[in-house]
């Protein structure tokens, strides 16, 4: 099942307080960034964000965004701030 385009716009409006983000879409799915560095997507209506260390202690769910794929987090808050938090942590990590 590919994501909608009401999904796509609800994900880019809890993202609107983070700067620098943009998406590519790719087989009905959306690939997120933040300046250039891929962080996440949106798969099957899912707000997905790559594992990191820094997240361990929010205690996100985990799925797997298509199959073969390494297991991401699941972002179900609709609070930017702490989306905003948790795109930081993993952009700190991902850039080490």
């Amino acid at each position: 099942m590919a994501t909608n385009n009401e999904y796509l716009l609800y994900v880019l409006e809890l993202l609107r307080e983070v700067k620098g983000i943009t998406y590519k879409k790719m087989m009905g799915e959306y690939i997120l960034y933040k300046d250039g560095i891929i962080f996440g997507g949106i798969y099957d209506n899912r707000f997905l964000i790559k594992k990191s260390k820094s997240l361990l202690s929010y205690n996100l769910k985990e799925a797997i965004p298509y199959p073969c794929a390494k297991p991401m987090y699941i972002v179900d808050s609709e609070d930017p701030e702490e989306i905003n938090d948790l795109i930081r942590l993993v952009i700190s990590d991902l850039k080490k």
